[in-house]
Parts: structure tokens; sequence; C-alpha cells
């Protein structure tokens, strides 16, 4: 596929069969990892019947390729593989006992080697042909590859012309192999992923959490094949990133990612492994922008934490209410470990602005709930409990940060699959995780109106955001409620309410969408949101085809123009189900949310009685949500 540039190394080229009979009994080899695994060795070893090939043991960082299936033949007895990651095809091998999982860190594995605790006796890796100097790239894996030269008494350079010359810290002079095999097969490539509408839904709200100039890591898979689609319209974005792959090729191609802001590695995407299409391998090909580094510097927490805005983005299988969560395992993953995971998810919780986002469809492929009671039955587990900060699925975000074991357990019911959400409020109950008296209104999850979701900018840059009222907002409209003064309180509910207990104010957070609408105004505070205003309206009894509206806005946030935006939102949504006016009561001194009313097209009826203006007016398509 590459130029070759020099074809002197040809006359040092041996058969496989010839390192093969230099390996004895007992010796540890590293085989290069994932798409840059040294196909044809491997190949070799699975089919050679050569004596001493015996007792062997095959260690890797990744296993992605065709070693997983080598332990599977009925040679299987002569090797035993140890591997860093559990993903892909190891897990199951892994399970079964064919295969020995090393929990690591990452960037400690360099240290292990270089010590003696990974003991090396030879090296297998693939290799570029070399340039005019004398000098080899790695290719699309660097990991450890430098540092188990050093240590292998054998070092084997397997050249395909296939791969491409990568920059950065990836070359390597050809005198250094005591050998060099002429690849006789392809590189390992890997389709693009296909995604289907739940994990596009996934990936755009993972998107919207992401700022301009954040600093990604990405992962091959479908969540982040779709999240690089709704990142093309993200300015300044940085990587440094485990795994290089076809999205963020696009997205360094229409302009999205820059690197500017980066501390670290600044100008450059930094990575360790390539994963992908020929497509990709063709253009990482002498590319200035992409820097591959070994696994130390990659997965140094420390290092990736020094980038501003970090975000760190994991695919998961199941989270529980609790707060655990279980890590994909099997054909597919080729996401991480925990040993991986524990490093990028370190280096967001240190980084200025950084975040943590675990995401997962409400449902797996079978109809299965992916949030469950408890993942205690799963295995590779991430166990971080104390620090999580957002968990997504296609129905919304629930935010981890400073909730009671309760709270985060109604946050997750609410972006649990609708169908699901009444059975895990049962559960709750029941191991005492949410009040006994908790109430589920049936069908609710299902009439959510989640279109009405919606982020303005109004007055003095304030970024509001508005949506629909949860029940997880209890505890943050009870904070409201005792953020206003006596007079905003005896201005809303016309009495002097001086508490709101949880009797009360569950009451008010779980309603019947058919009747009733509640918009809530949130901001962004402390990694978490906020609520600053509310707007609802409820359906009249007597009189369905119009309805009572109120708001309540934070003093703080007074003047902002948020309750006529309420106004309009609810207006919309009125008509939609057939509510043709709004009804409201408003005491006469109340002079903003008079002006509120005043300020609407709408043509109003107004009469004062006992001190309090009796308000109706018809609704009309105001186009906030068009």
């Amino acid at each position: 596929m590459f130029d070759d540039v020099d074809s002197g190394w040809e006359s040092r080229v041996v058969s496989p069969d010839v390192v093969l009979s230099h390996i004895e009994p007992g010796m540890s080899i590293f085989l290069g990892t994932g798409v840059a695994e040294p196909r044809t060795l491997v190949k070799r070893l699975k089919e050679s019947d050569i004596y001493n090939l015996t007792d062997l043991e095959l260690v890797q960082i990744v296993s992605l390729g065709d070693v997983i299936s080598l332990i599977e033949t009925p040679r299987a007895y002569k090797y035993r593989l140890k591997t860093f990651f559990a993903g892909w095809l190891a897990s199951k091998a892994i399970l079964s006992g064919a295969v020995d999982m090393i929990p690591c860190r990452f960037s400690q594995i360099p240290k292990l080697v270089e010590s003696g605790a990974i003991h090396i006796d030879a090296a297998f890796v693939q290799i570029t042909p070399p340039d005019r100097a004398g000098y080899s790239s790695l290719g699309v894996s660097v990991d450890i590859a430098k540092y188990v030269m050093e240590k292998a008494s054998i070092v084997v350079g397997e050249i395909n012309s296939s791969v491409p010359r990568t920059m950065g810290d990836t070359f390597v002079n050809i005198a250094d192999f005591d050998y060099l095999v002429k690849a006789t097969e392809p590189p390992i490539y890997f389709n693009r992923w296909p995604v289907d509408g739940v994990m596009d839904k996934v990936a755009a709200i993972v998107a919207s959490m992401i700022d301009d100039g954040s600093c990604l890591s990405f992962y091959p898979g479908a969540l982040f094949e779709a999240l690089g689609k709704h990142l093309a319209g993200k300015r300044n974005l940085g990587v440094h990133t485990l795994f290089f792959t076809d999205a963020l090729m696009d997205l360094l191609k229409c302009g999205a990612i820059t690197n500017k802001n980066k501390n670290n590695f600044n100008n450059k995407c930094v990575t360790s492994y390539a994963i992908g299409t020929p497509e990709l391998m063709r253009w990482l090909h002498r590319n200035p922008l992409v820097e591959f580094q070994g696994i130390d510097v990659v997965a140094d927490n420390m290092r990736i934490s020094s980038n501003e805005k970090t975000i760190f983005i994991m695919p998961v299988r199941k989270v529980d209410l609790m707060g655990g969560v279980a890590l994909h395992i099997g054909k597919g993953n080729v996401t991480a470990g925990p040993g991986h995971a524990l490093e990028f998810y370190a280096a967001a919780q240190h980084s200025c602005g950084g975040r943590a986002i675990f995401a997962l469809p409400s449902r797996n492929l079978k109809g299965e709930a992916n949030i469950i009671l408890s993942v205690e039955d799963f295995p590779n587990q991430f166990n971080n409990r104390e620090s999580l900060d957002l968990i997504v699925t296609e129905y919304g975000i629930a935010s981890m940060i400073g909730r009671t074991v309760r709270e985060r357990a109604q946050a997750l019911i609410d972006i649990a699959h609708p169908e699901d959400r009444e059975e895990l409020v049962r559960q709750a109950k029941e191991a005492r995780i949410l009040y006994r008296d908790q109430i589920y209104l049936p069908g609710s999850g299902a009439l959510y109106p989640e279109k009405l979701s919606t982020v303005c900018t109004l007055k003095d840059g304030l970024k509001v955001s508005f949506r629909a009222i949860k029940p997880s907002d209890e505890e943050e409209m009870r904070r409201l409620f005792y953020r206003f003064s006596d007079n905003a309180v005896y201005y809303r509910y016309f009495s002097h309410v001086k508490s709101m207990p949880h009797k009360e104010m569950q009451n008010y957070v779980n309603i019947d969408y058919q009747k009733t609408l509640s918009i809530i105004g949130t901001i962004s505070e402390r990694g978490g949101e906020k609520i600053i205003a509310e707007g609802r309206y409820v359906r009249l009894s007597d009189r369905p085809s119009y309805a009572e509206v109120a708001f309540i806005v934070d003093e703080n946030y007074q003047g902002n123009g948020i309750a006529s935006h309420l106004l309009k939102i609810i207006a919309n949504a009125a008509l939609e189900q057939g509510i043709e006016g709004f009804t409201a009561d408003v005491l006469y001194d109340n002079k903003a949310m008079l002006k509120v009313f005043e300020k609407t097209a709408y043509p109003m009826n107004a009469v004062i009685k006992f001190g309090v203006y009796k308000l109706e007016f018809p609704i009309k398509k105001t186009g906030i949500t068009d």
C-alpha cells in the first residue's frame, strides 16, 4: 500500500520457521497488539509442529486478532496467553480459564516490563519497511513495543508494506532486530460500526454535554461512530486517546478537531493505537497531525488531565440503582477494562472542567433492561460509585454528583426504559433505596414530552435549559422553594406556606402529563443542574379546553425573560393537547408577573376581585418550538 523507501532489508529476511526454531520451551513471547499483530508469525505458531514450541507464554496488551483463535486450536496446550484487556474475544477465553487476565493500570505496564515483573524472552512486532537511514515505523501500535525490544533476547520484526508509517515515538532501527520476516498476511482492518436509532439518540445527548475546546478520548464502536457525526459542528476539539478511529479522522477532516487548546501535545492528536478501515490507514501514513506514543504516555492520567475540559466517555453494559457499573465483555467490545478506564476517568476528574460520562441504551438487543437493581452478578465491573459523574441513555442524563443514594436511584429510574420504570420503583422501595411511600404514575414515562427540551440564551447571556419536570427533580424543586422569600411564596401559592416536605413535593413532581404540564428552567452549577424556574398548566376539570397557568422564577434570576419564555413553551405544548386558552390568578401587586402577561400578543380579559386579577386569554402558536 505504501512506498518502500529502501529494499535492502529483503536480503535479511528469513522464514517464520527459522525464527521459531530459536524459540525454546517455557519462553515468554510478546506479540504486537491489536491491528499490529504479526499475523504471519502467529499463523505459523498455529500451524507448526516444531517440537520446541511447547509450554510457551504469549503476552499481548489487547487481543483483537488471531491470537485468541490460536489458543482454541488442538495445539492450544502448548500455549498460554496473558492479556491486560478483557474485551473483544478475550473475555470468553478468560472466563473459561484459557487466558490469564492481568489486572493493571495501562500506564504501569511498561514499568512491569522494565522491572522484570513481566518477563519477556522474545518480541514479535509488526513494522514498516525501513527508510534509507535504516529506520522502520511501528505503524499503528506503539504500546510497549520499545520496552519489550530492550528486554527480549530475541527480537523479530515482521515487515508489512501495507502498514502506514506513522509519526511520533514510532521509529526503530532495523539493526535492533535479530530476525526479519516478510508479512504474507494483510493487517487487521475493522469496518465502520453500524449505528441504530437508539444509539444515535444516546450519542446526541452525550454530544450535548461536550463544549467547544474539550479534549476527548474515543474508542471503536457504534456509540463513537454516531458521536462523531454529532460533534461535527463543534470547534477546537482536542484528542488524547488510546485508540484512533475513522470517526476521529472525519472530525479532523471537517475541522472540528484542531487540538489548539491542548496543553499537552498542542496541535496534535495523541494516541497509541489505530483501529479502522484501509482508508484510515492510508490517511495516517506520514500524517503529522497524529502523534503515536507508548501507553505510559497516552494512559498517564496526570498528563491527560493537564488538558482542560477532558471528557471521558465510556459505553457500558449495565448500571444499577446504587451507581454500580458493569463494563462490556465479548465480541464487539473494543473499549476498555477497569485498568484502562480508571486512568482516563481519573484524568477527567482532575482536569479543569472535565466530565466523565457513562453511556448505554436503556435496553440491550434482547430487550432486557440495562438499568437494574444491582450489577453484583455481572463481570468486568467498574467500581467507583463514590465519584460517579454522568449516566446517559436515550431518555436523558442522570447526574450523580452530590446526590444521595435515593436521589441517584430516582434519577436513574427517570432515564430507564419507560416500560421498566414501574418495576424499578417497586424493587427500589423493597430494597429500601427509595421511600416506602414513593409514588409512581403508571404510563408517565411513556408520556414524558422529551421533545419540549430546549436550550436558550436569554438576557445578559444567561444560558437556560428548559425541559419537562421529572420525579427525580423533587430535591431540586424543594431547594428552589426554600430559596424564595415569603412574598414570592405568597405570590405563587396565595398562602404563607412555610414548608414543602417529601409527601407534598413528590405529588408536585409526579404529574399526569395528559392533564398537567410542568416545564422547569435549569442552569449548570457545580457539575449538576440547578432549577431556577418553573411554568405549569393544569387543565380545568369543568372546562377542559382551558387550563390554569402559573410561573415561579428564582428571585436572583428575575428580569431575564425566563417567565416569558416558559409561557411560550407551554402555550405551544397546550395547543398540541387541544387546549385553546389559559386562565391565571395574579395578585394585584405582583407587578413582575402581570408584566409577563401584558407583554404577550394574546387578547387579555382581566377582572380584579378581592385583590386578585382573574386573567383569561386564548392562546396561539408562538413559533418558539417551530
